[in-house]
């Protein structure tokens, strides 16, 4: 009996002497928790799952701390976590509430920032001493010797990120942790921000929004200070806010947090992405608009596109194209061409349907040089080769081009690049072109247009005057005869 009281007293002490462990208070409430349902940081059921880029979960929290303090976790399997691209985990969130349920128990709450900081500092003892050391200091130390270092551009002179191009990619890792570290640091400006937007008074939150809007309208350095993980935590909510004002401000904000380009990538892994998205399908009409804005700003960085479109964001950046409003007609047009830089969203937008809604604007003339820098982009691909010729691309756009009614040079331009990818389409598109009279067309073209738009025109034709074999056999009437729906499917049979 002593010795067994001793063992006891002995357990007891080290488990109280020893760092935190959630994961053992787990174990003692919840003998039978899955170990897939537990955070490998944080070690608690997690309230909050994402996937990140390695193919491992974590609660959100958890990793934003780890990316914070610049640690990158070994697991147990052995492989390191990467944390380049964060996606929420909802198939794995309804199975822990389902399990939850079953077993009569509340569901989890998520654990916050500071707490996850506080257990990776704690398990991972090897941090760099001058990260520590910045934590301690007082909110005047950093932003003279921390701030002011990791915002200083790195080529010259910096400007407001112009929204009609692409920005440079991602900073390298150094400047990233450092702007992560200063974000990290309690400031009384932070701190009062953040006060007043956890209010349950609604002036008090819409006096926050204004003041964050405002001082994040200009300033580069306040955008990158500002732009911290409680702060888009405390405004993901905001933004899908039933009062107009709440939402509008919460939205605008955002919008001029995502023009500095060190926030692009955090700002997605913040989650804020789901909600945007619902305020483009049903918020009210400015927040709309500042919706619109702020996920094409996001899509800017490489790091976004794959994510973005993942997450829900092309089918109402298609039906935005219809909008009353201009400025989210033009913005969505915009994000989308973006976006569409990328093949898995490409394949996205073609089984949505956008071949036809697109070429239906290009017909109607309506935002006619945003819809061709799009089609441009689905042209590269064979899937979308296919969908546009199969929706009588070529015709349109020869028809374009003989009309010469164009808003600008660059418009014409993207119309003779898309058919230049459209001709990566074989024997198909050389049929269709020919039925078209593309090479009277494409020739006069070729006799006007600028250098580089009669290099564009020099390899089309090439590709039109080009012999093939097959093509000796084929009857190119029959081929495009569309009364004779036997003939279509023979000769498409022979040109595939």
């Amino acid at each position: 009996m002593g010795s067994g009281k001793q063992r006891w007293r002995i357990s007891f002490h080290r488990s109280s002497s020893s760092p935190p462990s959630n994961l053992l208070l787990l174990k003692k409430q919840l003998p039978s928790a899955p170990v897939e349902f537990l955070c490998p940081i944080s070690g608690s059921i997690m309230a909050d799952p994402v996937i990140v880029s390695s193919g491992h979960t974590f609660e959100r929290n958890s990793v934003h701390a780890c990316v914070s303090l610049s640690y990158n976790p070994t697991l147990h399997d052995g492989a390191a976590a990467d944390f380049s691209t964060v996606i929420p985990n909802l198939a794995l969130k309804s199975t822990i509430l389902n399990w939850c349920r079953h077993h009569n128990l509340d569901p989890p709450k998520p654990i916050d920032f500071y707490s996850a900081e506080k257990i990776v500092r704690q398990i991972a003892p090897e941090l760099p001493a001058v990260s520590r050391s910045e934590l301690t200091r007082t909110p005047s130390e950093v932003s003279v010797t921390s701030s002011e270092d990791s915002v200083t551009p790195r080529h010259g002179s910096h400007t407001p990120l112009p929204l009609t191009t692409r920005p440079s990619c991602y900073s390298s890792s150094s400047s990233s942790c450092e702007i992560e570290i200063s974000s990290s640091i309690l400031s009384e400006e932070e701190e009062e921000l953040f006060v007043k937007l956890k209010s349950s008074q609604i002036h008090e939150i819409e006096e926050a929004l204004i003041s964050l809007r405002k001082l994040t309208r200009t300033r580069e350095e306040t955008r990158v200070r500002l732009c911290t993980p409680r702060l888009l935590s405390a405004m993901k909510s905001l933004i899908t806010s039933r009062y107009s004002t709440l939402q509008v401000n919460a939205a605008a904000a955002l919008v001029n947090l995502s023009l500095e380009k060190h926030n692009k990538v955090k700002i997605v892994r913040s989650g804020i992405v789901p909600p945007l998205i619902d305020v483009l399908r049903g918020g009210f009409s400015e927040s709309q608009d500042h919706a619109a804005g702020a996920l094409f700003s996001l899509s800017l960085d490489d790091q976004n596109k794959t994510a973005i479109g993942v997450l829900g964001a092309l089918p109402p950046l298609l039906h935005a194209l219809r909008s009353d409003s201009e400025r989210t007609r033009h913005d969505s047009a915009l994000a989308l061409y973006h976006l569409s830089l990328v093949q898995s969203n490409r394949v996205k937008m073609i089984k949505l349907g956008a071949v036809q809604t697109l070429l239906g604007m290009v017909k109607s003339g309506h935002m006619l040089g945003r819809v061709m820098l799009i089609m441009c982009n689905l042209a590269a691909s064979v899937e979308g080769r296919a969908a546009m010729l199969d929706a009588g691309a070529v015709e349109c756009f020869l028809r374009l081009l003989s009309q010469g009614e164009f808003d600008s040079a660059g418009t014409r331009e993207s119309c003779v690049a898309a058919i230049y990818g459209l001709s990566c389409g074989g024997l198909r598109f050389k049929g269709l072109a020919k039925e078209a009279g593309a090479e009277e067309v494409l020739n006069n073209l070729e006799k006007t247009g600028s250098e580089h738009l009669k290099e564009k025109l020099k390899m089309v034709l090439e590709v039109l005057r080009e012999k093939h074999e097959e093509e000796e056999e084929i009857n190119w009437e029959e081929l495009l005869s569309l009364d004779d729906d036997d003939g279509l499917s023979r000769s498409r049979t022979r040109v595939s």
